[in-house]
Parts: structure tokens; sequence; C-alpha cells
């Protein structure tokens, strides 16, 4: 499932990235001098991207499952196959690209936080298209629901903006008192979850129209990335407190996921055979934590302030 084409929105705030990185606005002045440092990079660096039908834009065919990660600094999407090398993905003009969500087709869609748009790379080998989103400013956190609908966290408008799949045109997501909204999660009933940056909470929006509620975490600061796994267990990346907090849907107590020296974690993905992935942001680094337990750095080398991930729905062997 592709969205038509729209024209792209290419204006940059000349003052800096903005809330694509995990940093706090408007208040919480808890500025850790490498946070700043990823945050005050505004020079876009060249992007060695593939050309259009290659092995890189399209799912592998062997059936494995790729990870897929956004390097902020590089301006580039990257995509590692099991058991293979990186690879650049074929989408072009990226700046600061941030969140990530791939439909079962093998389309992917990334924010292009940067230049206040969603592009979305084809599964096909397509031309790269540009989601028809309007008056975006710095968007993030994409999730897709079971219909083909996006969902998109446009931070700096401190909203979130649905994109239906049939054409009918945006709709803004009724939600209350965000600020800086960060990464998106949907639950198998449809329900979003929203990461509510400044505020330092996730909310939930009902897919029944129902109202907005707080997700019983405590203590979080600045959340970022949020992810589900098999069992309705909610992630959550605690940026501000350098770790992943876990909340079972059985309503037990949150819990660390055990993953240590993380640095302003942010996006969140889980791999087919249950390992969550960390976007491990100030470290530049991925990390893997197996269900099994342990720690491992996934093997990229290179990565700059990575902050999306994605991995493909239904895909086996990761």
């Amino acid at each position: 499932m592709s969205h038509p084409v729209a024209a792209p929105s290419v204006s940059v705030d000349s003052d800096g990235p903005g809330a694509d990185a995990p940093k706090p606005v408007r208040r919480r002045p808890r500025w850790r001098p490498a946070a700043m440092a990823a945050a005050l990079l505004l020079c876009a660096a060249p992007i060695a991207a593939a050309a259009p039908g290659t092995a890189e834009g399209r799912p592998p065919a062997h059936g494995g499952a790729p990870l897929y990660i956004s390097d902020y600094a590089d301006n580039v999407v990257l995509r590692l196959p099991p058991g293979g090398a990186p690879a650049t993905v074929a989408a072009s003009g990226l700046t600061r690209p941030t969140g990530m969500a791939l439909d079962p087709s093998g389309d992917l869609y990334i924010a292009d936080t940067g230049n206040n748009r969603v592009v979305v790379v084809p599964g096909d080998g397509g031309p790269q298209t540009v989601v028809p989103a309007t008056d975006l400013s710095r968007p993030i956190g994409l999730a897709l629901n079971a219909d083909g609908d996006l969902y998109i966290a446009d931070s700096f408008n401190d909203r979130v903006v649905k994109i239906p799949a049939d054409g009918s045109g945006q709709v803004t997501v009724p939600t209350d008192g965000l600020l800086h909204p960060n990464g998106l999660a949907l639950d198998g009933a449809g329900d979003l979850y929203v990461a509510d940056f400044v505020n330092d909470r996730v909310v939930k929006v009902p897919a029944d129209g129902g109202p907005q509620t707080t997700v019983p975490f405590t203590g979080l600061s600045q959340p970022t990335g949020l992810a589900f796994d098999r069992r309705g267990d909610l992630f959550v990346s605690d940026s501000g407190n350098d770790r992943v907090l876990r909340l079972p849907a059985d309503g037990g107590p949150q819990r660390v996921v055990p993953a240590t020296g993380l640095n302003s974690p942010y996006g969140l993905a889980f791999g087919p055979a249950g390992a969550l992935y960390i976007a491990d942001f100030n470290n530049d680094r991925v990390v893997e934590v197996p269900v099994r337990g342990g720690q491992r750095t996934v093997p990229v080398a290179g990565l700059h302030t990575p902050a999306g991930l994605a991995v493909p729905p239904g895909r086996e062997g990761y």
C-alpha cells in the first residue's frame, strides 16, 4: 500500500533540528553535553543512496527480516539483512530522519524530520513518494494500523495527524495537552499510544473515540520511542533517565529492561524472534536485548546518533 504522491515540503528551521533529537523544550533544562552536541549537528551529510530498484530498497528474497536504522546525523537510512552487511536505503534528499514504519508489502515510511515531511520508499523498487500531509513541523514518530492508515507525531505542532489509506484526507487525532509528541505505537485493538516528550508521560488514545488517558508509568523523563511485544507489554525509551521501561499488559508493575550503558535511548523495535532493539542515540549504536537475556551491540559500523528502528511485520529469521 502506498499513499498518493504529494509535492515535497522542504522548509527547514534554521534555528536547529528541533524536537527530532531527545532534548527538553519549554522546560526541564537538563542537557548533557553529548546530547547537545548531537542536536546541534546542522550540516547535512551527503547521502550514498542506492539506485531505485536495487536490493537495498526491497525486503530480502530469502524470507529473513532485516533491521532498518535511521542514521540521524548522516541523513541516511540503513538496512541490515540477517547475517549480512548494512546497505543504504534508496531514499533521496533526507535531512535528519527519525521515525519509521513498514507495511506488509515492504513499503518503508520515513519521517524526514528536517524537511517537515514523510517519504515512502516502495518495497517493489518503485520511485520514492511523499505522503500527502500538510503543514507538518518536525514530524518524528510514525505508526501504521491494520487498515493502512498512517499516524504521524507532528512534534512542533503538538499534535498527531492521521492520513487515511482511503485518500479521504488528513485529520487531526483528538488529543489533549500534548507537548512535542515523539514516538507512536498501536496495540492489538488499534488504540494509539503517544510518547508525550515534554510532559514526561505516555498517553493512550482509544480507537473507539473514548477519552485520552495517561498510561501508568512512573518517573518518566523525556520519553521517546514506544513498542509493543507479542504479549502486549508496552516498552518506552525513558531517554532522560538513560533506560528503557516495560509495562506488563497484565497490569503488573513497570520494570527496567536489562540494558546497560544506554545514553539517551530513542527508537525501539522488536524482531520476529522477540529480541528488543534499542537505538542508543548518543552512543552511536544499536543494542539488541534477546528474549533469553544478555546484550550485544548490533554490528553496524559508523553510525552517528541512530534514531529510528523498524522491522518488517510478519517476517521470520532475524
